[in-house]
């Protein structure tokens, strides 16, 4: 791995998965970045020079990590699932108690880095919605605001554009990427492709564009204006 002094150190949990693989290849191609730990349960299948490969199952308890997390500079947490494709239990174990047990293992870590986690559009820090989802990422956002980090940012996408063709999770992706073109031309600040998402969040951890101790919530209007700036 090149040497720290090189760039920025970033983590990037859940490399293989849609965002979080576009957010490996900006970050390994992007001349401020000296070094990627990618984590996940499965081999991302890139071979890079700046790249180490961390696979961990359980993320239940993220101790083991503690290598692997120190003397980072920011870590992009993308490991998600998506409603309507898992139980209730697990949709609150992947959404909430990943990221309270990898928030604490990285604040041990690395105590100066930033953290970004991939939240989404509606979610509800006060708890009172009705939707499971928001009410989780909301419960997520809370903890990670509590962790002690230096400066967290909350990305908060609408619809996120596959770009490539895949295998949907639910029915309801399948009718959002079928109607996607006119979806995009009457409410473009309803819908944000995968690729730009990741760029964002790769320039967001390089920039580090908030301040000392600040959470920064960027709703999909505000992702769409930095992926075009």
């Amino acid at each position: 791995m090149t040497p720290a002094s090189a760039g920025k150190r970033l983590v990037i949990v859940g490399a293989t998965g849609m965002v979080g693989g576009y957010a490996l290849r900006f970050a390994l191609g992007h001349a401020a970045v000296g070094g990627v730990t990618a984590i996940g349960r499965k081999p991302t299948g890139i071979t890079h020079p700046q790249l180490t490969e961390v696979l961990h199952q359980d993320f239940a308890d993220c101790s083991g990590l503690a290598g692997a997390l120190s003397g980072q500079d920011a870590a992009i947490f993308c490991l998600g699932a998506y409603t309507g494709a898992v139980s209730d239990a697990d949709l609150r174990r992947i959404t909430v108690d990943y990221v309270v047990e990898f928030a604490r293992v990285f604040r041990d870590s690395s105590p100066r880095a930033t953290v970004e986690f991939l939240s989404g559009s509606g979610a509800d820090p006060t708890g009172r919605s009705r939707m499971a989802f928001a009410r989780y990422k909301g419960k997520a956002e809370n903890a990670l605001t509590r962790a002690g980090f230096p400066a967290v940012y909350i990305f908060r996408p609408a619809y996120i554009y596959p770009v490539q063709a895949r295998r949907e999770p639910t029915f309801s992706y399948r009718v959002l990427r079928a109607i996607y073109p006119a979806f995009r031309l009457l409410l473009p600040n309803q819908v944000i492709r995968a690729d730009d998402l990741a760029r964002t969040m790769v320039g967001a951890a390089v920039r580090d564009i908030g301040t000392e101790g600040q959470t920064i919530v960027l709703e999909n209007r505000d992702i769409r204006a930095l992926a075009a700036s």
